[in-house]
């Protein structure tokens, strides 16, 4: 199988690490051979997160090259916006619609873009953007937002909701099990 690249991205504190664990236990029980690799900027609380996700059969590097993400799976719209050019033609991005002020404009030195799923759209992109932080206030928390994210992503998979329950069960505290699977089933079924 040829490798795939998944790109994981938002601001510190939205649960992308976990999502990318999530994932990586899924793929393993599929028999991939799976890398992943985080890449933290300003991360604590608001700076840029990149988690990479490469599966296939033999993956050599961690990293994804510009141009090859075949998902980039954003948490934050203007997170989605600056990683286009990492996405291969023919790719996917799935965002969702919420928007975090970044610094220069949280200190009045830059507004934050306008129209920017317009924008990717009319550039040619395949943009799936929905309100995610809705969705995971209605399954219970606003943190769930990576566990809807990675429901919406599910819907481009071949693997069973079973086999992405099983693995949201070995990554996530018990406490927490109901909320989130309530959270990824409101993504891949909204």
């Amino acid at each position: 199988m040829e490798t795939k690249n998944i790109m994981i991205v938002g601001v510190g504190g939205q649960g992308s690490l976990l999502a990318s664990k999530l994932l990586g236990r899924l793929l393993l029980t599929r028999g991939y051979d799976i890398k992943v690799s985080e890449v933290h900027g300003m991360s604590q609380r608001g700076g840029s997160v990149v988690t990479y996700v490469r599966f296939g059969d033999k993956v050599y590097s961690p990293i994804v090259d510009k141009g090859e993400a075949d998902f980039i799976v954003s948490f934050e719209l203007l997170e989605a916006a600056r990683y286009t050019e990492d996405l291969k033609p023919g790719g996917k991005i799935i965002t969702s619609t919420q928007q975090i002020n970044p610094m220069p404009v949280i200190t009045g030195a830059a507004q934050y873009p306008q129209h920017l799923e317009q924008t990717m759209k009319a550039a040619g992109i395949d943009v799936d953007a929905f309100d995610a932080l809705s969705l995971a206030e209605q399954a219970g928390s606003p943190k769930a937002v990576n566990l809807v994210l990675m429901g919406r992503l599910s819907r481009y998979f071949d693997f069973t909701e079973e086999e992405w329950l099983e693995a949201i069960g070995q990554s996530v505290p018990e406490k927490f099990l109901e909320l989130n699977r309530k959270a990824f089933a409101l993504g891949r079924n909204s």
